[in-house]
């Protein structure tokens, strides 16, 4: 606990609210180690269990997670708004930021012609909703996902959370991909469930992981088709029929499926969705169109899309029309296909480099699929301040995984080919130091 912040409170309500006041205000940082409950308890005059009940609310608002012997520490990335400063990785001055996992813009489809072919009426609150076009064209790019039902929602993440707010309840258990993707771990404590770590390979969720973390009683699972974040894995054919019929046995289960890479994906799709009676399969358009457009399809069981759309006619109201007509337009431009597969061919070209140019050094990475590479490492914090002291700005493994051992994940997207090889010469000297080597 940082000796410049104090917490305060008599009670459990007011106990929390100060630790997350520190929080917000950035006294307590990502990591940050809060007190033991009785020697805070003994500090503040109250009783153990005031405190416990405090941290416990503290928990289930994303706040901050129970890190074993370690006690209880600030989650790396708290459901808060933090300043702006603690928002984010710092990107030193003249430093390659390979931090973001956003892909990269020089490859993204131009939105003015399509901004300038926008036409029709204006929508009112009776014609809001999903254009029944748009539709149509969604389940066709969706083969071989076959849909029941289809809606739309403001994004890959918030589609999940909606799935996931329709069929569970806050202390619910969820089989999540560890290491995974780092906004559906903040987002699984945001919402107050368990999340319970399936370890992943390159054929994506492991077989005896996910049976055991269904024979633990998971109500949910949440697992990425293709181009897994952080790792780049992509559940194959041998793989998805092994994990289908392992979630046939457990029809209860809530099965989300995230193929957010989408056309820019190298391989094949071999979906899970159907294996289980509530499911849902969740595509967004980020990836391969633009961050920007924050619109996803969701195919699902028609009860699941059924309470997605109904809860969103009673809250946010829809994806915007004109959003879905830009979004229609770009799919029916003949000229954008061409330049989505040149960017999945770049992608996929500058991830093979890096990971070749590691591998000839002796150093392991993985990355089948996706515009990131993963690296295990045994020391990830002196690794990521090496690299930052060298130019180089990379993500810490430690936003993205539960159990999983340590590593690095590198966005390759802002790498040019020139870049490949001094980067891979930077992350052998961040990984294997030199005897005596300290970083700033």
């Amino acid at each position: 606990m940082p000796v410049q912040y104090q917490v305060t409170g008599r009670t459990a309500v007011e106990i929390s609210a100060s630790v997350e006041s520190g929080v917000r205000s950035g006294a307590l940082a990502a990591g940050a180690a809060l007190p033991p409950v009785r020697g805070l308890a003994t500090t503040l005059g109250v009783s153990p269990a005031t405190v416990a009940a405090a941290y416990r609310m503290l928990r289930d608002r994303g706040v901050v997670e129970t890190a074993g012997r370690a006690g209880t520490r600030v989650r790396p990335r708290p459901a808060l708004l933090l300043p702006r400063q603690a928002r984010r990785l710092p990107v030193p001055s003249g430093a390659l930021d390979l931090s973001t996992g956003d892909p990269d813009r020089r490859l993204l489809p131009s939105l003015r012609a399509a901004l300038g072919r926008l036409d029709g009426d204006p929508v009112g609150y009776a014609g809001s909703g999903p254009l029944p076009e748009l539709l149509e064209a969604a389940r066709e790019r969706l083969a071989p996902v076959k849909a029941p039902a289809l809606t739309l929602t403001g994004g890959a993440l918030d589609a999940i959370e909606r799935v996931l707010a329709a069929h569970l309840r806050p202390g619910d258990r969820v089989a999540v991909e560890d290491p995974g993707w780092a906004n559906l771990l903040d987002l699984v404590a945001a919402l107050g469930l368990m999340a319970v770590p399936v370890p992943v390979d390159d054929d994506g969720p492991a077989e005896a992981g996910l049976a055991a973390a269904l024979a633990g009683g998971v109500r949910a699972a949440v697992v990425t088709a293709r181009a897994q974040n952080p790792t780049g894995a992509a559940i194959g054919r041998t793989r998805a029929a092994a994990l289908r019929a392992l979630l046939r046995r457990h029809r209860d289960v809530l099965v989300v499926e995230d193929d957010h890479a989408a056309e820019l994906s190298p391989v094949p799709l071999n979906p899970l969705a159907g294996a289980t009676d509530s499911w849902a399969f969740v595509r967004s358009v980020s990836k391969p169109y633009g961050p920007d457009l924050r619109l996803a399809v969701v195919a699902g069981d028609e009860a699941t899309i059924a309470r997605v759309e109904g809860r969103m006619r009673v809250g946010a109201g829809w994806v915007s029309t004109l959003l879905q007509r830009l979004v229609l337009d770009l799919w029916r431009d003949p000229s954008v296909p061409a330049l989505v597969h040149d960017a999945a061919a770049s992608y996929t070209a500058r991830r093979e480099a890096l990971l070749a140019a590691l591998h000839a050094r002796g150093l392991d990475g993985v990355g089948r699929t996706g515009i990131n590479v993963w690296v295990p490492v045994a020391d990830e914090t002196g690794a990521v301040a090496r690299l930052r002291d060298e130019g180089y700005v990379v993500a810490p493994g430690s936003l993205f995984r539960i159990d999983a051992p340590s590593g690095l994940r590198i966005t390759v997207s802002p790498l040019d080919p020139e870049g490949i090889e001094p980067l891979a010469d930077a992350v052998v000297r961040a990984v294997r130091p030199a005897p005596g080597t300290r970083s700033a």
